[in-house]
C-alpha cells in the first residue's frame, strides 16, 4: 500500500511546451518545432553529461539545449534567452493536476532533474504544494540513476516498496521500476512502452485518472 507519492515534474506536472506561445511569439511557425528539439537536447544533455561524469546544473544544461536548438533551426536568439530561459519558471501546469493532487490523501512530493533555482521558483509560482521538493543537484547526476530515487526514500522516511512514483517518461517510470517503486506511467500520448527491462506497474492517461485509482 503506498504511503507517498513521487512525482516528476517536467512534462508531468508541468506542461514543458507551454513555452510554444512564447516561442511562436518571437519567431512564428517555429514555435513547435523549437520547443520540441528544444526539450529533446534537453533530456540528450542530461543522459550525456550523466554518462560522462560531467554533471551541470538543471539549468545550464536548458540553456545551452535552447542554444543548441535556436542554431540548429537557424533562429536568432539575441535577448530573446531571457524571456524564454524565464518561461521555464512559469511553466502552465497540465489542466487536470491542481484538482488532482488536491484530492490525493498522500505524501507528495517532487523528484526532478530540476535544479533549485529552476524548480523553486516553478512550484511556488503554479501555487502546487508538496510535503518535498527534491532535486539531483545535490548528487550531481540525472535520473534515471539509481540513487537518485534513493533520495525520495532518505527524505520522505518511506521504504521504497510504499512509495508511488509519477512519471511521464517512459525512461523515467523505467528507472524509477527498476530501482523498486511502484510506478503509474501518464501516458498522455498512448505510446509504446521503452525496451528498457523494467515496465511501469500501471499506464493512466492523466492524473486524474490516477487520482481515481488511488481512491478506490
Amino acid at each position: 500500500m503506498q504511503r507517498a507519492l513521487v512525482f516528476d515534474a517536467y512534462g508531468t506536472l508541468y506542461d514543458v511546451h507551454s513555452v510554444i506561445a512564447l516561442c511562436e511569439r518571437f519567431w512564428p511557425g517555429k514555435g513547435a518545432p523549437l520547443s520540441q528539439l528544444w526539450r529533446t537536447k534537453q533530456l540528450e544533455y542530461t543522459w550525456q553529461r550523466s554518462l560522462m561524469k560531467r554533471y551541470a546544473p538543471f539549468s545550464t544544461v536548458t540553456r545551452e539545449a535552447l542554444r543548441y536548438a535556436c542554431a540548429a533551426l537557424a533562429l536568432p536568439l539575441g535577448d530573446h534567452e531571457r524571456e524564454l530561459m524565464d518561461a521555464y519558471l512559469h511553466l502552465s501546469p497540465f489542466p487536470e493536476v491542481p484538482a488532482a493532487l488536491e484530492r490525493l490523501p498522500l505524501k507528495r512530493a517532487i523528484l526532478s532533474n530540476g535544479s533549485p533555482d529552476m524548480l523553486d521558483p516553478l512550484v511556488r509560482n503554479s501555487g502546487l504544494r508538496f510535503d518535498a521538493v527534491l532535486s539531483v543537484d545535490e548528487l550531481r547526476v540525472y535520473k534515471p540513476a539509481p540513487q537518485v530515487y534513493e533520495l525520495a526514500v532518505k527524505r520522505l522516511g518511506v521504504p521504497k516498496q510504499a512509495i508511488g512514483f509519477v512519471s511521464s517518461n517512459c525512461w523515467d517510470a523505467a528507472g524509477a521500476k527498476s530501482f523498486g517503486f511502484t510506478v503509474f506511467w501518464i501516458n498522455r500520448a498512448n505510446a509504446p512502452v521503452d525496451a528498457l527491462g523494467a515496465a511501469p506497474d500501471r499506464q493512466v492517461a492523466h492524473l486524474g485518472e490516477l487520482a481515481d485509482e488511488v481512491l478506490r
